[in-house]
Formats: structure tokens, sequence, C-alpha cells
């Protein structure tokens, strides 16, 4: 895994473009601890940071093809290189190295455009094809690596992090007050919007190229589902989870591909239980495992990691994470998203990284994404049950199952029925309303845009960020089954959006490790957008088809164990020493300063933190989005672009 940088556009002296890309690649060094390439070319240029896990000796980036015309600066893995270096020796093809890096500059060679379907992998890359003077990019399908790109004097400049393009002279970063709506309204932008005004993400599943200053972007791979009524042909229940095991095992397989040790995070739950025992099958001198822990038995799962090290047999390392620990890197963790946030929850996966690589381990295999692809979030049993409710609005029994489905949030027990029935909007909300899974949490979430600045409210005057996100969904949408369509809009949008980024690639990358993710092989997410919604999720049972798949290999109260979805604490984490910045973040000059937030009904929000008053989940929402986009324009809009730089892990 590396990092990426580079421009198409412009011709500068051989010693100026140098210069510009190993500034962009300098502050992104983290990323690729390694080492470091630059390539220069008559009007563009490719930078390199490089972490080393395939071909340590020779795969060195920018890289060259044979003949000097094709030119690549790659991030990521393409898992199956192994067959398509296979497939292109048998047409002839010889290689110089045993990187995958020189398998995609073949593949391209070989095929053009439409090289990109076959990769296996999670990737951004950028190739430039001097003969034909086209720049490509391209990134992976599900959204795992990062890229970013703007244009500046009809020059293209791209990079892995943002951080990289603001050393670009006359790119500064100016927050985008329709991406912080959407932040408060959907914990996320919608691509290719970014936190910064200007600057675009590439979309996960899409190649862009660029051509004669132009540029033509198209979706090489698309998500969706059959519809409703309309899964694969019927099966039964044991072939599916049959076919489903054989998938997810070489999924993992290919994922063990390195020239280094590769770890595995093991939360104690059933996914990362379910990658760590099948990687510890193959593991050659055993496995090596990564968890947080917590001192509040609300967050904390370490009893039943204990179960699984012990059941697997795995060298296990943990880092205890302290709400005060939360508040002490929460900064660093901020610089690294570049994006405000709602949640705490990135800054112990951060700490959990920085145990990683203190360790010795540049790898690591995750869990994430069971959950999306095959329905495991409590939102998809709400949705349910939102549904089945509205069927009899009156009912006094049916909002009871909602405290079924939430026994970690002990306030919600206490609750009655008609409370229940309200707070969840069961038979209010439209059962054909494209957004009916995820209303609630839009509610809950958007009422922390009560603490906006008059000024922003204008500004985003008749905006709804909800309505955008509806637009984006696809023409066959409403045919698919519910599930279907919740799935969707977690899988293609929070995901990518929220998940990989903030919580994934940004957190773990601050520390130059890579992290696999055996269930969003593409494979896979094809496989079980064909499988019935009731064998994802049957009655309020979670993810059971994925269960049955992999009863064998977990230990019975981890594979009957309920989703416990992780989290970390929020408002509270900053009461301690280590949160004394906070205060001046939310000074009443400070957000004045920054024009983004009401100081007056934000400092009664702080007074509530620091009495520990904060409760509900709007308050513990707006506090951390407050205190995570304050924190955003003191690193990045308050500072000089060309002081931007970030150490080396």
């Amino acid at each position: 895994m590396c990092g990426i940088a580079g421009y198409f556009g412009r011709e500068l002296p051989h010693a100026e473009a140098t210069e510009l890309l190993l500034r962009m690649t300098g502050a992104i060094a983290h990323r690729g601890p390694d080492g470091e390439g630059v390539f220069v070319g008559q009007d563009a240029g490719l930078g390199h940071r490089r972490l080393s896990v395939i071909d340590l000796v020779d795969g060195a980036q920018p890289m060259s093809s044979a003949d000097g015309n094709i030119h690549i600066t790659y991030n990521g893995e393409v898992f199956n290189y192994v067959e398509l270096r296979e497939m292109l020796m048998a047409r002839g093809r010889r290689f110089r190295t045993t990187s995958d890096t020189e398998v995609i500059l073949q593949l391209y060679q070989e095929l053009g455009e439409d090289f990109v379907s076959g990769l296996n992998g999670d990737f951004a890359f950028a190739i430039w094809d001097a003969p034909r003077r086209r720049l490509i990019l391209a990134r992976d399908r599900m959204g795992v690596r990062p890229l970013f790109y703007t244009w500046r004097a009809g020059t293209l400049y791209f990079a892995s992090e943002v951080k990289a393009l603001l050393q670009v002279p006359g790119i500064v970063a100016e927050i985008d007050p329709v991406a912080l709506d959407q932040i408060f309204t959907l914990w996320a932008p919608i691509a290719p919007r970014t936190a910064f005004k200007d600057i675009s993400e590439l979309a996960p599943g899409r190649i862009m190229v660029v051509e004669r200053g132009r540029a033509r972007s198209r979706a090489y791979w698309s998500f969706g589902f059959p519809d409703a009524g309309e899964e694969a042909a019927p099966r039964s229940e044991a072939r599916i989870a049959e076919e489903l095991r054989a998938l997810l095992e070489d999924a993992t397989r290919i994922r063990l591909r390195a020239d280094v040790e590769v770890g595995s995070f093991l939360s104690g739950g059933l996914d990362s239980s379910i990658i760590s025992a099948l990687a510890a099958r193959i593991a050659p001198a055993g496995l090596r495992t990564f968890a947080v822990t917590f001192e509040d038995a609300e967050f904390d799962e370490s009893p039943f990691q204990s179960v699984m090290v012990e059941a697997l047999d795995t060298r296990h390392h943990m880092v205890a994470c302290r709400p005060d620990d939360i508040a002490g890197v929460f900064p660093v963790a901020e610089r690294h998203m570049e994006r405000p946030v709602l949640r705490t929850a990135p800054a112990p996966l951060y700490l959990l990284s920085g145990l990683v690589r203190d360790e010795g381990l540049k790898v690591v295999l995750s869990g994430e994404g069971a959950d999306e692809v095959f329905a495991g979030y409590d939102l998809f049993k709400e949705s349910r049950i939102r549904r089945f409710c509205g069927r009899q609005p009156g009912s006094r029994i049916r909002p009871h199952l909602f405290r079924k489905i939430y026994p970690y949030l002990p306030g919600l027990q206490k609750q009655s029925p008609e409370y229940l029935a309200a707070f969840f909007g069961a038979g209010t909300d439209a059962p054909d309303d494209p957004l009916f899974s995820h209303r609630p949490r839009i509610r809950a979430t958007s009422g922390a845009k009560i603490f906006f600045s008059q000024e922003l409210r204008d500004t985003l005057a008749g905006y709804d960020a909800a309505e955008e996100l509806a637009g984006t969904l696809p023409e066959d949408f409403r045919r698919w089954h519910p599930l279907h369509q919740a799935q969707f809009i977690e899988t293609s949008f929070l995901l990518p959006g929220y998940i990989l980024s903030s919580q994934g690639d940004r957190m773990a990358m601050a520390h130059g490790v890579e992290t696999r993710f055996p269930f969003l092989d593409h494979r896979l997410v094809e496989f079980a957008a064909r499988i019935p919604a009731g064998l994802k999720l049957r009655g309020l049972r979670e993810k059971h088809i994925l269960r049955e798949a992999a009863a064998d290999l977990l230990p019975p109260s981890i594979g009957r164990r309920p989703k416990q979805p992780y989290r970390a604490p929020d408002s509270r984490a900053f009461a301690g020493p280590s949160g004394d910045y906070v205060g001046e973040l939310l000074s009443p000059s400070a957000l004045a300063a920054g024009g983004l937030f009401n100081p007056q009904a934000t400092t009664k929000l702080l007074e509530k933190s620091r009495r520990g008053a904060i409760g509900s989940f709007r308050d513990n929402a707006a506090f951390v989005g407050i205190v995570s986009a304050q924190l955003w324009l003191r690193s990045f809009a308050t500072r000089e672009t060309s002081r931007l730089r970030e150490p080396v892990s």
C-alpha cells in the first residue's frame, strides 16, 4: 500500500516538477515510509511513496513499461495478480519483476481501457500513456483506496490524500458548506463532493480518462440487486452456504498474498472471528491478531476476543483505550480523516493501527463489510420492524420489538410503546420512500444542525442532502426487495463514504498499515446480492446464511452472538485533561472566526458536556461534529499550505 500524487496538463522544468512532486508525496509520507520516487514527462508527472509488501526488491515506483512508453503510480494491491500474470505470459508477455504493479502495466498494454475490469483488488492508480498523451485514473470497486483530484489553470492534479494537493501553489483549503451539511445529515459527503471546496474524489468503481484537456469518467462496475422475487435460480440453503464458504475461503486466501507477514483484526464479533479463523488455517507460521479494549463494558468486547484467541491459538495483541486516550489522539485522527465526523470511533482504530505497526506488521485482514453485504446492522432489523408496526399503527405490542434489537441502549428499554413508535417513525414514514430504511437515522443526525450559524443556514437555504442522496439512486432501485434497498444505501454510500475512509484507510495508513477486506471481494459481493433477502435476515436473525456457512469455524458462543456495533465514548471522551483543547476550539471567538456554528448555542452545549449531561444522540453527534469541524479548520483552512507536512510514522 502506498501514496500517489501527480499532475497532467502543464510543462514544467524537470527540477521544478521534481520539487513539486516531492512536496506532494512528502505530505503523505506516512502512507509509504519505505521509499519514494518521481517520474517527470513532457507535461505530466507522477509521484510515489512506497509501502513495500509485494516484490520488496524490484517493486519501486513510479514504474515504466519495458519500452518506456507507459508509466504508473499505484496505491493498493491486486490480489489476483498471480493468475493475471500467468494469463499474460500465456499470451507471450515477459516480466522483469514479480510485482503486481507490472501486471497492471502489461494488462493495460494488452487490453486497453477495459483492463481494469479484470482486476480483483483494492487500488487507486494513475497511468500515463505518453504516446497517446493520455492519463488514466482508476479506483477499486468498493472504494477501499482513496483518490482525490482538482483542476487549476487547465491542469489536473491528483493524490491519495487532499493534503498532498494542498502543496500545489494556489490550491487552498476551504470548507464546502454543502459537504458539511451532508455530513451533519448523512454522516459523509456524497461523492464526488469532499469536505474541501473545489476538490473532488473519484467515486468507487470508476475510471477517468484525461486527454487533450478534457476528462471523461465512467463506471466500469456497478453494484445492484435483482428485482424482488427474481433472485438466482432456487437452490437449497445448504448449497448457497457451501458456495458462499468457498468464495470466502478464496477471498481470504488471495488476501494473504504478501512478501511480509499478514495479521488480522479480531474484535470478538462474528465477522472478524470468521476471517481470523480462515486465515489461521492458512498462515504458515501461525496468526497474530490485534484488538481494541475499553474500560467501559458498554463498548468492550475483550471477553469474546479471549474466546477466539483460545480457539485459534493466535498471538494476540491488545491496545487498551481509555476515554482520555480518544481525546488525546482525536486532533491527529481528524487531520488524517480530512473531513469532519460525528463520532469518535476512528480514534481507537488509529491507536490500534499504531499497535500493529509497533509490532512490526504492515498488513492486517479485517472483517469489515460483512454487515453491509449480509445485512448485519441493527438498521436492517429496525426497518423491518417499522414496516411491521406500520401495518397496525395502533398496536401497543409490536413496538416492543424495538427493545429487542437494541439491548445495549438501556435508556431505550424504559420507553413506552408510544414513544418507541414515534421515535422510530413507525407508521409515519411512507413505505415507498426510497430512504425509508434510513429516515430515523437522518432525522436524528440532522437534529445536530440546530447548532449551525445563521450565516451557514442562509448559505444552505433550500438545500436538502437527503433529497440529493435519493436522486443518486439507480432507476431499478424501487423494484428491489426493501432489505436490498437498505443494503444498497449502506454499501454504496456509507461504506466507502465513512467506514472505509474515516475508520479504515486513513487510520491504518496514518501508520503505514494496509488493511485487507475479504468480505469486500467483488465476487463475494455479487454473489451475496443474488441471495434471497430471507436468507440474510431471517426474522430478526442477522447474517443468517453467513452464520450457517461458517458454523464449524467458531465456538458456539461466537457463532450465536448477536451483533454488537463497534462504538466508542463520544462527548464524554473529552472530559479529561487530554480534552482541554476543546475549550479553546469552542470559544466564542474561535466559533465566530470559523463562521460555521452558533457561538451562544455551542457554548451551552460545551457547558452541558462539562457537566457530563449530554445523553442524547443528537447532542453527542453535534458535540463531536463541532469539535471535529473546528479541528478541520485549524488543521487546514487556517494554516499555510506550504507548512502542511505529515511525520513519517
